[in-house]
């Protein structure tokens, strides 16, 4: 189950909801079809930073139902319109990451596997998935999986069934061809929820140094959020953080143009009010540029449930 946040103009007193209202760490905070009863009821479900469950039918093959984790509640209006694909559109090479997502009376979780290769209309070879301790997940011929990929700005989901399981000379599978392959379009660059410490420089030479957090990134700018207001709408920031990339840290500063500076009704544990600003990278180094979406697409592939 992937979860995307609720906007507090999505839940309304005195109408039932139309999904089910979870926390961030999947605890069922309200079932689908419950009212919310008034004001009091309301805040407890806001400050509990409520989500919900965003889903994508997979089809007619009784397969479960595949989770458009990529696709950011403010692009779906725009964007997220599931549609049916060729193969060839997913443009798989060998050794690319595909997600898979074995029966749910197996495991609830999801697994990262490489393609070995595949025979066009005959057959997908994949690596084994693993469990976290290094085991083989047992896996039986003929149970239907789930697999996604995210590629270039698709998202991409199938369902297979597992054809033949194989031990040597080493652990992987054969999956039977996707008969039909259901892809939505990001039109608007993915964004990850973070917790990048960030320190920032303002004023006209730069030497007014504050720090923030950065609670969301995309290849093209952040939510930078800080305990006092950090500059106007206009301004132009230097932001230096640390991202991870395969295992590897990058050390970036990049040049921001403040796009917004508001506060909303979350705090810190402090009790204290924080003021995000919202940023557009500009004049961006081409290896900046690539670290960051290298960085975006390895979480969205290692940990969707991470999208913003």
């Amino acid at each position: 189950m992937s979860l995307i946040p609720i906007d507090k103009e999505e839940l309304e007193i005195g109408k039932p909801l139309p999904w089910a209202v979870f926390d961030p760490q999947r605890n069922r905070m309200a079932a689908a079809g419950d009212v919310i009863q008034n004001e009091e009821q309301l805040l407890l479900l806001l400050d509990n930073h409520p989500c919900r469950e965003l889903t994508w039918d997979a089809g007619g093959d009784g397969a479960e139902e595949l989770t458009a984790e990529v696709i950011t509640k403010a692009d779906t209006s725009k964007s997220g319109q599931q549609t049916s694909f060729k193969f060839d559109a997913m443009n798989l090479k060998v050794g690319d990451r595909l997600q898979i997502q074995p029966p749910a009376q197996l495991s609830p979780e999801r697994f990262l596997v490489k393609l070995i290769g595949y025979v066009n209309n005959v057959s997908l070879l994949v690596t084994a998935p693993m469990t976290t301790h290094g085991l083989r997940l047992q896996l039986i011929e003929g149970e239907k999986l789930v697999v996604r990929i995210f590629s270039s700005q698709n998202a991409f989901g199938f369902a297979s069934t597992i054809e033949k399981v194989c031990k040597l000379p080493f652990d992987y599978l054969h999956l039977s061809f996707p008969a039909e392959v259901q892809g939505m379009v990001i039109r608007k660059a993915p964004r990850v929820r973070t917790k990048i410490i960030a320190s920032v420089n303002a004023g006209a030479q730069g030497t007014d140094s504050a720090s923030g957090m950065i609670s969301n990134l995309s290849a093209n700018g952040a939510l930078l959020d800080a305990r006092r207001n950090l500059a106007e709408k206009g301004d132009t920031l230097k932001v230096s953080f640390r991202v991870n990339l395969h295992n590897i840290d990058a050390y970036l500063t990049v040049n921001a143009a403040v796009r917004a500076v508001f506060t909303d009704e979350v705090v810190d544990s402090s009790g204290t009010a924080l003021i995000h600003h919202g940023l557009e990278f500009v004049n961006l180094q081409p290896n900046d540029s690539v670290i960051l979406q290298s960085m975006i697409y390895q979480q969205m592939i290692e940990h969707p449930h991470t999208l913003a």
